[in-house]
């Protein structure tokens, strides 16, 4: 699908003169078409999956190339990054995409209805529109650790907690998703900040100062963007490190229960086999109170290790 900017001078139905072509999921014939208004390539989906930096951002023709994995998808839907393909030039913006984006859409809105718009402007209202949509999914993201931390650390619930391991599990498989989504935000803002930097040191021939001021400004956001989501890496290092603690010392307290048990059986049972050999010389057998002698030293001998782990406050 083809869209042109703005809308006033796409109803003439010719690219020339427009400012903004936004190519999604683009046929050849719409490729063809930009190509042959603007004498500009469209990138490949093969060039968008590049990862060198040299391959991302790029100069021909005069034209900046730039290419950056995009996250598009809703709060309540998986975050997958989107390669999406830039094409700046004095006279032309060109982005293509593959999806939807609430970002993109926001823009076109305002872009439509602007006779005056430059291709300049269209760009890094983009980037604005992006910058603020991932600042949208981090703040997100922190409401999802403040609530995995009020569960994990609240006092009254430890014990709870401690024995719910389907809680626990949910939980660390939770701050697991938060932080793979905060890593794909993370290169995202890193490849929009190369791309900001890398448009206002090739077009300072022809963007106009205020661009310039506000491409900066983004470059400004990103590393504050930057600098939330390496906190929230570390809360979610610290939350998992928490709840893994737990088990451990819950299952700790088991293998702790069971030791003191077997402890403390150990003496009844050496007591019970002495007397149970039935040898004929064992005096006790004579005696009137000889059963009763044999079950108080089972007694005596199984509290013995108990008061010796309460001295210690092993229990």
């Amino acid at each position: 699908m083809l869209n042109a900017y703005p809308q006033s001078r796409a109803a003439a139905g010719s690219l020339a003169g427009q400012k903004w072509i936004d190519l999604v999921d683009p046929t050849g014939a719409e490729r063809r078409a930009f190509q042959q208004a603007f004498g500009l390539r469209v990138p490949s989906k093969a060039d968008l999956d590049e990862i060198e930096a040299t391959s991302r951002l790029r100069v021909e023709n005069g034209a900046l190339y730039m290419t950056a994995p995009l996250i598009v998808a809703a709060e309540n839907e998986p975050w997958l990054p989107s390669p999406t393909g830039f094409v700046l030039s004095k006279q032309v913006l060109m982005t293509v995409r593959s999806g939807n984006s609430a970002a993109f859409d926001d823009v076109a809105k305002d872009c439509g209805a602007d006779p005056k718009l430059e291709s300049t402007t269209a760009f890094v209202r983009i980037l604005e529109a992006l910058i603020d949509r991932l600042a949208d999914l981090l703040e997100a993201s922190g409401r999802d650790l403040d609530e995995a931390s009020h569960a994990i650390f609240r006092p009254e619930h430890a014990k709870e907690l401690a024995r719910d391991t389907t809680m626990l599990r949910r939980l660390m498989m939770r701050t697991g998703r938060t932080s793979e989504r905060m890593a794909r935000i993370h290169y995202t803002l890193v490849c929009l900040d190369r791309m900001a930097k890398f448009t206002v040191d090739r077009s300072h021939e022809w963007i106009t100062a205020e661009m310039t001021t506000r491409l900066q400004s983004v470059s400004s956001d990103i590393a504050s963007l930057v600098q939330f989501s390496e906190g929230l890496v570390s809360r979610v290092q610290l939350l998992q490190d928490a709840a893994t603690g737990i088990i451990n010392i819950d299952q700790n307290d088991v293998i702790k229960v069971l030791t003191i048990a077997s402890v403390v059986g150990i003496p009844p049972v050496l007591v019970a086999g002495i007397y149970g050999m039935n040898f004929k010389n064992i005096h006790e057998y004579d005696w009137a109170w000889g059963y009763q002698w044999g079950l108080a030293l089972i007694v005596i001998s199984a509290l013995l290790p108990l008061l010796w782990f309460k001295w210690k406050d092993w229990i």
